[in-house]
């Protein structure tokens, strides 16, 4: 299981830890990563994926899963999440 959030595209940076006499060394930054539960109102059924708190607050502020991926980029979103909004867009259209 990779660590990167489905819906976002976040994933692990790269940086230095500084010690107090300033020597660097390498670290790894992790998202803040949950399996979470997300329902869509439109396919009327719940998705389970691995997202970050950060996505999670957006989803809630944008109004749903939904929303949040109508309005979402496709080149951030995972094959699953663009599986979940192509399916959304045919669900709404009909």
């Amino acid at each position: 299981m990779s660590r990167r959030c489905e819906l976002t595209g976040k994933t692990v940076l790269v940086g230095h830890k500084v010690s107090h006499s300033n020597i660097k060394t390498k670290r790894r930054f992790l998202p803040n990563l949950c399996s979470v539960t997300l329902r869509s109102d439109v396919l009327d059924r719940s998705v389970r994926m691995r997202v970050s708190t950060n996505a999670l607050k957006s989803v809630d502020h944008r109004g749903g899963l939904d929303a949040f991926l109508l309005k979402q980029s496709d080149k951030t979103l995972s094959s699953k999440a663009l599986e979940l909004k192509r399916k959304i867009k045919a669900a709404s259209a009909a």
